[in-house]
């Protein structure tokens, strides 16, 4: 990677030349059946990717704190230059990457059965120490800095699997070194998968992986030693797009960082060039040797030149307006959380209950803004189950009847807001004859609401009966009581 790169001199919308959004790389290829067919889908999509990398890489300096304004020309004053970054853009990244990560994604059984429910509960413990809340973290800061991401799984070998570890393992590669390449066939299934590594040589090398082979790719060439068999009969490689158009959380407002970079750099110099005035003399004349003595001790002493105008020493300054400057950086500010769906920081001015300030400050916004980029996750994220399926079918790790079907995918924020208000919509389902599972789900109360139900339904039946127990019972209460009539009309001991 060229070193220019990690210099952000340029705005961003000269590095995209106006194509916002990462390229998706789509070849007419229906199939790669030879490793002569993998070397031109190689070569066609380099140049595409070549383009994502230089904007992701951008991007991720970007955030890193390499921002344009760093970089500024100032020709008025130039010893006078304070380049100021306020890096919203980290602000940004880290709250989209808490609001959808922030809890572990959690596996739960679409089916009320025990059998598969701790078959999905052996498959969280395998995520858990496959450390995968750490993964999805690197993974979401990527897709909200770039607009993209990878997950990469592999199957680990006998000797590298300790007592209780699955046999699998996952990490989420840098995306300037790694792309897909899709088939233009229905659906736009995944056709090939590139990852870009040096040898021990310092030359650059392509694992190329499709259903069927690897090939190890090397000037052009197919290297046979170093290719193999794709025993998985998958691409291992998934992609996590930030949003269908591939856009970064960043680069959808990176005008307004610059603008707000540029107006706290001007602001701090406006203060500085006040403070630092040029002296202006009218009427006067002092040699600089003088000048720099009398500024010591803080006076200054001139003669007339010319009695008939007055003598003057003024400094040559007009301050900066800090009350509009103050109003044009909130407003680009304000504006700026408005189209990333971010919550606003204002305070409460009183009276306010919890959920009226969740609502005025723009936290049920967030909230939406977050339930949209769900299904792009889960889609992903449904393709890479798969994969890990088949590893610990093939490890026999896992019962061979657990399918992808039976997996729903939870991805939990913060479930303790309104947790009050929660439970007594909870309450309130209950008690009006709502079925317990259909409360426990709508409630939003719990990550995996299916797994609270099958633990909870023993103490859900001791508390609410359903229609045909409650018949039951007043059925077996009014035969207790034709009994006991039949009993008194006999003249045996009655006890009520």
């Amino acid at each position: 990677m060229d070193s220019i790169w990690h210099e952000n001199r340029k705005l961003f919308h000269e590095v995209c030349k106006g194509h916002y959004g990462r390229k998706k790389i789509i070849s007419n290829r229906k199939k790669i059946s030879s490793g002569q067919e993998a070397i031109e889908e190689l070569n066609k999509a380099l140049p595409i990717h070549n383009q994502n990398r230089r904007e992701i890489d951008y991007l991720y300096h970007y955030v890193s704190g390499d921002q344009p304004i760093l970089y500024r020309v100032k020709d008025v004053r130039p010893e006078i230059k304070n380049d100021i970054v306020e890096n919203h853009a980290l602000e940004i990244t880290r709250f989209m990457t808490a609001q959808n990560y922030g809890e572990p994604i959690q596996y739960t059984s679409v089916k009320d059965t025990v059998g598969k429910s701790k078959e999905i509960d052996q498959l969280n413990n395998y995520m858990k120490i496959r450390s995968k809340d750490y993964h999805d973290v690197v993974l979401g800061d990527w897709q909200s800095t770039c607009g993209t991401a990878y997950r990469e799984t592999w199957s680990c070998r006998k000797d590298e699997i300790d007592d209780g570890e699955p046999g699998f393992d996952i990490c989420s590669p840098d995306p300037r070194y790694n792309f897909i390449i899709y088939s233009s066939a229905k659906g736009n299934p995944p056709l090939m998968s590139v990852s870009v590594q040096k040898d021990e040589e310092d030359r650059t090398v392509y694992y190329c992986t499709t259903k069927s082979f690897v090939y190890y790719i090397r000037d052009n060439e197919v290297i046979e030693s170093e290719s193999s068999v794709n025993g998985h009969g998958r691409i291992l490689l998934v992609e996590f797009p930030n949003n269908p158009r591939r856009l970064s959380d960043v680069e959808i407002v990176i005008t307004m960082l610059d603008g707000i970079n540029r107006v706290q750099s001007n602001r701090v110099d406006g203060i500085e060039q006040f403070v630092q005035a040029f002296i202006k003399f009218v009427n006067c004349d002092i040699d600089e040797d003088t000048f720099l003595r009398m500024c010591k001790i803080g006076a200054l002493k001139v003669k007339t030149v010319n009695p008939s105008f007055p003598a003057d020493v003024s400094s040559v300054s007009s301050e900066l307006n800090q009350q509009e400057t103050q109003t044009l950086k909130d407003d680009m500010y304000k504006n700026m959380l408005i189209i990333e769906g971010m919550p606003s920081r204002e305070q409460n001015t009183g009276g306010d209950t919890g959920q009226a300030v969740y609502l005025r400050n723009g936290w049920d916004f967030a909230e939406q803004r977050a339930k949209i980029d769900e299904p792009v996750t889960k889609r992903s994220e449904r393709e890479f189950l798969k994969i890990v399926l088949n590893i610990l079918k093939t490890k026999q790790q896992i019962s061979l009847d657990l399918s992808i079907a039976d997996i729903d995918i939870k991805i939990t924020r913060n479930k303790t807001d309104n947790m009050l208000v929660k439970a007594q919509a909870l309450t309130y389902l209950l008690q009006r004859g709502i079925h317990p599972k259909i409360a426990i789900e709508t409630c939003d109360l719990w990550g995996d609401p299916d797994k609270v139900y099958v633990q909870s339904q023993p103490y859900l039946d001791a508390l609410y009966k359903t229609a045909a127990e409650k018949q039951k019972e007043l059925e077996a209460e009014q035969a207790r009581k034709l009994a006991l009539k039949s009993k008194d009309s006999e003249g045996g001991d009655v006890i009520d």
